[in-house]
């Protein structure tokens, strides 16, 4: 397993287990730190795409008009945790999955 930092944005806001704040149907930002350089996605886990066609604030119980298309996070998972995402960014950076887009310029963190 290649050795790495990660940064969860979700991590730093409510708690998990909150129902507005669940793990297998949210978003969020993440950092990823490996072999001197940073990686920067957004990611969604599966279920969350229904709740994304509906617009902000979600309403799961509304019924008014879908969004038509949307532009998709980086990475999908099926959870938000530590756990699973950790596993993900390990097989990505194993198989040489980092897409090039992610890298965040090194001047940006000056």
């Amino acid at each position: 397993m290649p050795a790495f930092e990660l940064w969860m944005e979700v991590e730093i806001g409510e708690p998990l287990d909150q129902e507005a704040n669940r793990p297998e149907r949210n978003f969020c930002n993440i950092s990823v730190k490996f072999d001197g350089k940073r990686y920067a996605l957004n990611i969604w886990t599966f279920d969350f795409l229904p709740l994304a066609r509906r617009g902000w604030p979600y309403d799961e119980e509304s019924t008014e008009t879908l969004a038509t298309y949307l532009l998709p996070p980086d990475l999908f998972v099926e959870r938000l945790d530590r756990p699973t995402v950790e596993a993900v960014i390990s097989d990505l950076l194993a198989n040489n999955l980092m897409d090039s887009q992610w890298l965040c310029d090194d001047e940006a963190e000056s």
